[in-house]
């Protein structure tokens, strides 16, 4: 507690289709820990490097398209090992034989 400053208490309600023996706080800690890293690895991903929320593309098939090139090159780069995406899209920006490589042309 900070000198001078109110403490507060935050609540949570959970609705799951868990039954009440399985639904035990750890359990229910990890399943919502497992859901903000799915969307940390890959919303956060494609919003911030792929800059997905400003596309211009909203007819037909194409958002889905674009969606599912985003998430393939996403899954390309985690495969070989890139840990910071953002770098990673960078250097092969600069480096196009490198992408031929990745796809293993």
């Amino acid at each position: 507690m900070v000198k001078g400053r109110k403490s507060t208490e935050d609540h949570c309600f959970i609705v799951s289709s868990l039954s009440s023996d399985k639904a035990d706080p750890a359990r229910l800690l990890a399943l919502n820990r497992g859901h903000w890293d799915i969307e940390n690895r890959l919303h956060h991903v494609r919003d911030w490097t792929f800059d997905e929320d400003r596309s211009q593309v909203r007819r037909g098939n194409r958002p889905h398209v674009m969606a599912s090139l985003r998430n393939a090159a996403i899954s390309l780069l985690r495969l070989a090992g890139a840990a910071n995406i953002a770098a990673s899209t960078r250097e092969l920006g600069r480096k196009p034989h490198a992408i031929a490589r990745l796809v293993g042309l």
